[in-house]
C-alpha cells in the first residue's frame, strides 16, 4: 500500500443548529466517563452481527464486547456519546491516541450508531467532536482504519475532505489537522455544556416520567 499525502483539512467546527426544516433536536454530544460504562456495553450489545463486523473488524461475540468496555481507560482515550431521551447511547465515538512520532501524533477515530438511530447525522457530529479535541489535545493526524463497504465510514470520511487508500477490502483515511486555536477551544467547550446541560434536562425528564408510573397504579386502586 503506497502512502499518499494527506490533506491539510480546513478548521473543523461541529455546528449544533436546530433543524428547522425537519423539525428534529441538534444532535449533541457530551464525552463519557467511567462512570457510563453500563451504557456503552449496552450499546454495543445491541449492535447485531453486520454491525459488529463495520465497528470491529470482526463479528465479536459478547464477551469480546465485554472485555472491550471494560478495559476502556478513559484517562488516556476520550469516548464521545449521544442520548436518547431515555438515556439509551445511541451513537458511540471512541477517539484512541496513538504512540507519537517525535512532534507527529494521530489519533485514531471508530464510530458506532444503533439502527433505529441513523440518518439523523449522529455519525457525523460525533467525527466533528472528535476532530475538534484532537486539535485542541495536539493531535496533527486523525486517522480510520475500516471495512472498504463501510459506507457510513466512507461517506464521514470523503465529506471530511480525508485522504483515502483502499487494498484488500479494507480503507484507511487520513486527516492532517490543523492547530487548535480559540475558536476551536470555545467551540468544544460550548459543545459540551450543550450536552451536559441536554442529559441534565433529559435525566429529570426520566425521573418525572418514572415517578408518574410508580404513581398512576397508587391513584388508581384509591
Amino acid at each position: 500500500m503506497n502512502m499518499l499525502t494527506p490533506r491539510t483539512a480546513e478548521p473543523i467546527v461541529a455546528h449544533d443548529r436546530l433543524s428547522l426544516s425537519d423539525g428534529r433536536a441538534p444532535v449533541l454530544v457530551r464525552e463519557l466517563t467511567a462512570v457510563d460504562r453500563d451504557r456503552l456495553l449496552a450499546h454495543f450489545l445491541e449492535l447485531g452481527e453486520d454491525d459488529r463486523l463495520l465497528r470491529f473488524g470482526q463479528v465479536v461475540p459478547n464477551r469480546v464486547i465485554e472485555n472491550y468496555v471494560r478495559t476502556i481507560d478513559f484517562t488516556r482515550d476520550t469516548v464521545f456519546g449521544v442520548f436518547n431521551s431515555k438515556l439509551e447511547l445511541t451513537g458511540v465515538g471512541h477517539l484512541a491516541y496513538l504512540p507519537a512520532e517525535g512532534d507527529k501524533r494521530t489519533a485514531e477515530f471508530g464510530v458506532s450508531v444503533l439502527e433505529s438511530a441513523r440518518g439523523q447525522g449522529i455519525g457525523t457530529k460525533l467525527f466533528e467532536r472528535a476532530a475538534i479535541r484532537s486539535r485542541n489535545t495536539r493531535v496533527t493526524m486523525l486517522y480510520i482504519h475500516c471495512l472498504s463497504r463501510n459506507s457510513t465510514m466512507m461517506h464521514i470520511a470523503k465529506k471530511a475532505g480525508m485522504k483515502i487508500e483502499y487494498a484488500y477490502g479494507e480503507a484507511d483515511a487520513y486527516l492532517t489537522l490543523p492547530p487548535a486555536d480559540q475558536s476551536s477551544i470555545l467551540t468544544e467547550m460550548l459543545q459540551e455544556q450543550a450536552a451536559v446541560f441536554d442529559y441534565a434536562l433529559k435525566r429529570q425528564a426520566r425521573q418525572a416520567s418514572r415517578l408518574f408510573e410508580s404513581f398512576m397504579p397508587a391513584a388508581a386502586a384509591a
